[in-house]
């Protein structure tokens, strides 16, 4: 991969997150604003994103990659959340153990790892960033929701229907039948999934600055454990993922896009995660925002790792 590119894309991403500070600094941007904003990427530009990723001729080639990349991101995750169990552990105060190993196993990838992996590899790199994707939302609607349980957790039942009726793996599979019988949507359809597929990037990023600016410089407070979770998350296990898809024979597009999506910085959910537990959000707050800020530096790292490796 040209690195100046990627770090060129990296650049643009955070001078859009800027705007996004600057928007909540004048007040453009309120709680209700960016909560709607992250629900309509969630469940409606991203499952567009995805459907228009598919759009392509069906090719036994792509599918046995994608397989690949399932069987390969599986083995990461178990990887990651077998390691991070073990490593924290012995943190004595729950949330902060709960927040360290949630924040070293799931990352910003819907946020941060799709707009890249769109402006660095196009269409193409949104179909294979589909299956991080997709993982992400399994195990975190399952493992990671488990991290954070308290006494109103949901049972299997309702775990499995959170995972399946999410938007994104209904895009998934939507996705899956047009490529595999090589679909072709309606022209007004086409276009329509276009346009919300577009505002992506810039909406994403604007959602991101616009949390960033609420954190205080007094929030910015790492601890042994929370150090620990930085350095996994953005560093550790995205090296592992480039030493399981070697493994497995994935190269070029494919192996450049899953690992952009697992060096992605510590995901925003930890926030959420910990409010709906009632447990104090510093942690979350600087583990997050830290991890979001060294990522410009940190993915680049990790790419110039891969290249040395490979």
């Amino acid at each position: 991969m040209d690195l100046s590119l990627l770090f060129g894309q990296i650049t643009l991403m955070f001078a859009l997150m800027f705007v996004g500070i600057i928007a909540n600094k004048v007040k453009f941007m309120h709680e209700q604003t960016a909560s709607d904003l992250t629900n309509v990427l969630l469940y409606i530009v991203s499952p567009c994103l995805i459907v228009q990723s598919f759009e392509k001729p069906y090719s036994a080639g792509r599918i046995h990659i994608f397989l690949l990349l399932v069987v390969g991101i599986f083995l990461v995750y178990i990887v990651q959340i077998v390691v991070s169990k073990m490593l924290f552990q012995r943190v004595r105060d729950h949330n902060l153990q709960r927040v360290a190993e949630y924040g070293s196993i799931y990352s910003n990838a819907g946020f941060i790892g799709i707009p890249l992996a769109s402006s660095l590899f196009g269409s193409t790199g949104v179909f294979y960033a589909v299956v991080p994707l997709a993982m992400f939302n399994i195990f975190n609607w399952t493992h990671g929701v488990k991290l954070f349980a308290t006494g109103s957790q949901q049972n299997l039942g309702e775990k499995l229907k959170s995972i399946f009726l999410n938007p994104n793996i209904i895009a998934l599979f939507a996705g899956l039948i047009i490529f595999t019988f090589s679909i072709k949507l309606p022209p007004f359809l086409n276009q329509m999934i276009g346009y919300i597929s577009s505002i992506n990037t810039p909406v994403s990023m604007l959602v991101i600055g616009n949390s960033l600016a609420n954190i205080t410089l007094k929030n910015f407070r790492l601890d042994r454990s929370l150090t620990l979770s930085l350095i996994l998350r953005n560093l550790v296990y995205p090296v592992v993922t480039i030493v399981i898809m070697h493994f497995l024979g994935v190269a070029g597009t494919p192996l450049a896009t899953v690992v952009l999506m697992m060096a992605c910085p510590v995901g925003g959910m930890v926030v959420l995660f910990t409010l709906q537990a009632h447990g104090k959000q510093e942690p979350a707050l600087a583990l997050m925002a830290t991890s979001t800020l060294l990522s410009l530096v940190t993915i680049p790292v990790i790419f110039v790792i891969s290249n040395a490796l490979l």
